[in-house]
C-alpha cells in the first residue's frame, strides 16, 4: 500500500482553510499533517511536519510568501511548494517560480484543480491552473504575429499543454527557450515533442510546422 501524501496548507482566511482541508482531507491519498495562517508560523513549524507538499498563500501577515519562499530558496527543501494566490500578474508569477515553487494556482480555480495540482508536483512536475498557464503563454509568445489565438477549433486530439508546445516549436523556439519562459524543465519540452510526432505521426519538427498550418495554429 502506497503511503499518503502529507500535506501542509498556509492560508490567512480560515475559510478558505476549511474549504482546502475539506477537498483535500476527503482524499485517502492525502493527509494534512499541519495548517498555519501566518508565514512565521509556517517557517518554524512546516519544516518539522515531514511534509511532502505545501500549499501556501502568498499574502500572509507576519511574514509574506516572498519572505518565505526566500527562506526556504536558502535551504534544502524538504517539500515541493505549490502557491494559492489572489492575484495573476506575469512578475509575481516568475519570482515565485524561480524561488522555487512547481505551481501556481489563483484561488478562483483553486477548488477545481488543487488535487490534480497536488498529484502533478508530487510526481516531479510543474503544474499551472488555465489562467495562470495563458498568462504565461501570452506573456511569451502571445503578441507574435504568426500565432493564431482565433483560429477555428478542429477539436484536436491534442490537450492545451501540447498545442501550446506546438505552436511554440512551429515556430522555431529551442526546448531551452520554451522551458525557461514557460517555467517547465527541458526534459518535460522533450517529452511534450515526442509525445507530439508520435500522436501527429510525422517524423521531425518540419512536419509540426505542417500540420500546425494546416490547422490554423499559426500563420504561414
Amino acid at each position: 500500500m502506497h503511503s499518503k501524501i502529507k500535506i501542509y496548507l498556509a492560508d490567512d482566511h480560515q475559510l478558505l482553510l476549511d474549504g482546502l482541508v475539506a477537498v483535500l482531507g476527503n482524499s485517502p491519498e492525502f493527509e494534512i499533517v499541519g495548517t498555519a495562517m501566518n508565514g512565521e508560523d509556517l517557517i518554524q513549524k512546516a519544516t518539522a511536519s515531514n511534509a511532502d507538499i505545501l500549499v501556501m498563500d502568498i499574502n500572509m501577515p507576519v511574514r509574506d510568501g516572498i519572505e518565505v519562499l526566500k527562506e526556504f530558496a536558502a535551504l534544502p527543501q524538504p517539500f515541493r511548494i505549490i502557491v494559492l494566490s489572489s492575484y495573476d500578474e506575469i512578475k509575481l508569477i516568475r519570482e515565485v517560480m524561480k524561488l522555487g515553487a512547481s505551481s501556481y494556482l489563483t484561488k478562483q480555480c483553486a477548488g477545481e484543480n488543487i488535487i490534480e495540482a497536488v498529484e502533478a508536483v508530487q510526481r516531479g512536475e510543474e503544474y499551472f491552473c488555465k489562467t495562470v498557464r495563458e498568462k504565461i503563454f501570452n506573456s511569451f509568445a502571445g503578441n507574435n504575429p504568426k500565432i493564431n489565438s482565433s483560429g477555428p477549433n478542429y477539436n484536436l486530439p491534442l490537450t492545451e499543454r501540447e498545442i501550446e508546445i506546438l505552436k511554440l516549436l512551429s515556430l522555431e523556439y529551442s526546448g531551452k527557450q520554451i522551458s525557461e519562459f514557460l517555467f517547465i524543465s527541458f526534459h518535460t519540452v522533450e517529452s511534450h515533442r515526442k509525445n507530439l510526432l508520435k500522436k501527429i505521426n510525422v517524423k521531425s519538427t518540419v512536419g509540426l510546422v505542417k500540420y500546425a498550418i494546416k490547422h490554423q495554429l499559426i500563420n504561414p
